[in-house]
């Protein structure tokens, strides 16, 4: 389906033109043309969001080749530098990154050095590493983002929705009141409104200066 600001300049379909009957059944770079379902002068009731980006996701095209270290995207990633892999903090057994295809604003991944897939695997000191981690990056985005409540988890295997299951990693992920609204459950689009190289210079600057514990701002309010 088409409107007149769809019609290519080849068609000769001047600006402003009337309903498009003329060239309905017309067929270009093999769509065919159909009949607005209102006037042409009736204005689009429908308001879109774009997401390009997420083609990337959906198609898979960071998706590693295969589950060895050499095709991890987190084992890549410390050799990196911190704004480029999106690294907010290193640990001493395991580092913290930003989610490049976030859930919610301000969503990280808590993961270990060490390639390693399952959580039986990693030693007492990588454990310890990452929940220390994962404590301190909530203290940081709570300080930061304003938060009203955490999901935190693992997902073990891809059949549990581990998307890069060789390498466990921890999620973090901030929830406000009223998250979980239409856009994403019948949109299928979660809107992120700040860039995540923005999102990670924020939480980088607070790591060592954000309060702890209670201490730590925690929002009341009904939005973020």
């Amino acid at each position: 389906m088409t409107d007149q600001a769809d019609v290519p300049e080849s068609l000769g379909a001047p600006s402003g033109a009337g309903p498009l009957d003329e060239l309905t059944g017309t067929v270009v770079d093999g769509v065919r043309i159909e009949a607005p379902f209102q006037p042409a002068d009736t204005p689009d009731p429908f308001g879109r969001l774009w997401t390009p980006h997420r083609m990337v996701y959906i198609g898979g095209q960071n998706k590693p080749a295969d589950d060895s270290a050499a095709q991890c995207p987190f084992c890549a990633a410390p050799g990196r530098s911190d704004t480029d892999a999106l690294i907010v903090h290193r640990g001493e057994s395991a580092y913290v990154l930003m989610n490049l295809y976030p859930y919610n604003t301000g969503h990280l991944l808590i993961c270990p050095y060490r390639h390693v897939s399952d959580w039986t695997e990693a030693t007492e000191a990588e454990r310890a590493d990452i929940g220390r981690l994962t404590a301190r990056a909530m203290e940081v985005v709570r300080a930061v983002s304003h938060p009203h409540g955490f999901n935190l988890g693992m997902n073990q295997g891809q059949v549990a929705g581990a998307g890069i299951a060789a390498h466990l990693h921890q999620h973090v992920v901030p929830r406000w009141t009223g998250d979980a609204n239409f856009m994403p459950i019948i949109g299928k689009t979660k809107p992120v409104p700040q860039l995540l190289g923005d999102q990670r210079d924020q939480l980088a600057a607070a790591w060592d200066t954000a309060p702890t514990g209670l201490d730590a701002d925690r929002p009341v309010g009904p939005n973020h």
